[in-house]
């Protein structure tokens, strides 16, 4: 599917989209928890559904009313040897380890870019937890045979907290007296978000900041009614298209929100835009932009926004943490590289510093890499550019953001489908 989007003027008020990351944790909780668990504004995006599918797949059932998930379990009891996470890196680094609390052998494997993607973590932990694990070398699918038994170990969260969010889930069923201590913890801000939905839930974790984490008792997930949060990932997007094209307000933010994407907030103020906050919504307008520096090693998935954003920026902008940007949907460095210069727009990367130098976006075809931040990234760069720019396979969106082009043809976006055009009704 190919999208067209062309220069626009942004002014609009919208709901933003429920956080894929929170709605996938208390999928999980609801999982742990026996009893029936109710989450309301939830979220149907690709990653979303194949985590609801993944809960069916051990034992749950899920029944969905309009944006109102029910979740009835009776623990973990598999309908299938084979668990599949389609294209969703959470899923897999979150449930592998829940999934490994059954006693029996289990494959747990997905598709496209998942595939590629390292999972070598859990052949080096999960049997020092009581559990065989095989992977193909280092990559999906893995096999494995529980039951995980909780114990005291040190683990390395230098390539993704993903699989921390794991473990911390599985002991939060099972665990007493045992610690989890972790080196070199990389997006610090969603293992918060991890340990505030397991409170909601009814499982207290003991913390030492981002080192040790620790169960002094055995303890029950409890089923709950749970409202998801508006996603920040997704707003990133529609707020750096009211910077550098108009006006927008976004209804349903959290400002104490555990997602640590909402750090675009601070990258819009470096960058000179106007924000106003009034309660759950936020007011982002257009202003005179200027180059800023930021360190987006904790949130790597702003890398897309935030490059949108300096492309309309006066001078040179910094970014850090280009080596998160690996092991995503598409090696995000090298792609945003790529697309971006088709646009016009200069981007150098030297270690694990991004420049990007500020310019006139013009018109160009770009390729979305099957990676949904890439899709939305170009389009809203286009917003303010000086001709069309044409997104191929603009489907990608589908994965975290499903509403996306609708929502950006709601707030004034002048986008075309060249193909299925059902995707704005």
């Amino acid at each position: 599917m190919e999208i067209v989007v062309s220069s626009s003027i942004i002014d609009g008020d919208i709901k933003a989209n429920p956080s894929k990351s929170a709605m996938q944790r208390a999928l999980a909780a609801a999982l742990l928890a026996e009893g029936k668990t109710v989450i309301r504004n939830a979220g149907f995006s690709d990653d979303c559904r194949a985590a609801m599918g993944v809960v069916q797949a051990l034992g749950a059932d899920v029944l969905v009313h309009d944006q109102l998930v029910e979740v009835t379990s009776r623990g973990i009891h598999p309908r299938s040897a084979v668990i599949h996470c389609g294209e969703a890196g959470l899923c897999m680094r979150m449930f592998t380890p829940v999934a490994a609390l059954y006693e029996g052998e289990l494959t747990i494997t997905g598709e496209g870019s998942l595939l590629k993607r390292p999972m070598h973590f859990f052949e080096e932990v999960l049997p020092r937890l009581g559990v065989s694990c095989e992977t193909n070398q280092g990559l999906p699918p893995l096999r494995i045979r529980g039951p995980l038994q909780p114990a005291s170990i040190t683990v390395d969260g230098s390539l993704s907290s993903q699989f921390l969010t794991g473990l911390l889930m599985a002991f939060g069923a099972k665990a007493s007296d045992a610690e989890i201590r972790v080196q070199d913890l990389k997006s610090r801000e969603y293992v918060d978000l991890t340990l505030q939905i397991m409170d909601i839930f009814g499982v207290k974790v003991g913390r030492e900041g981002y080192q040790k984490f620790s169960f002094a008792r055995k303890q029950t997930y409890r089923p709950t009614t749970y409202t998801v949060e508006g996603d920040w990932s997704g707003a990133a997007f529609l707020l750096v298209a009211a910077a550098i094209a108009g006006k927008v307000t976004l209804r349903h933010l959290s400002r104490q929100s555990a997602q640590p994407d909402r750090a675009i907030t601070q990258a819009l103020y470096d960058a000179g835009a106007f924000l106003i906050w009034d309660d759950d919504r936020l007011t982002v307008q257009r202003h005179e932009l200027r180059g800023f520096d930021f360190d987006a090693t904790d949130c790597p998935d702003l890398f897309p926004p935030l490059v949108a954003l300096a492309a309309h920026c006066r001078g040179i902008t910094r970014l850090k943490g280009v080596n998160r940007l690996l092991h995503k949907e598409s090696n995000r460095g090298k792609t945003l590289q790529e697309e971006f210069r088709k646009m016009g727009i200069d981007i150098q990367i030297s270690g694990d510093e991004m420049l990007i130098k500020g310019g006139k976006i013009k018109s160009a075809s770009v390729f979305s890499h099957h990676d949904h931040r890439i899709a939305m990234a170009t389009a809203v760069a286009a917003l303010a550019g000086t001709g069309e720019i044409t997104v191929q396979h603009a489907e990608a969106v589908n994965k975290s953001y499903p509403e996306f082009w609708q929502h950006l043809s709601q707030i004034g976006g002048k986008i075309r489908p060249v193909q299925a055009p059902s995707i704005l009704s």
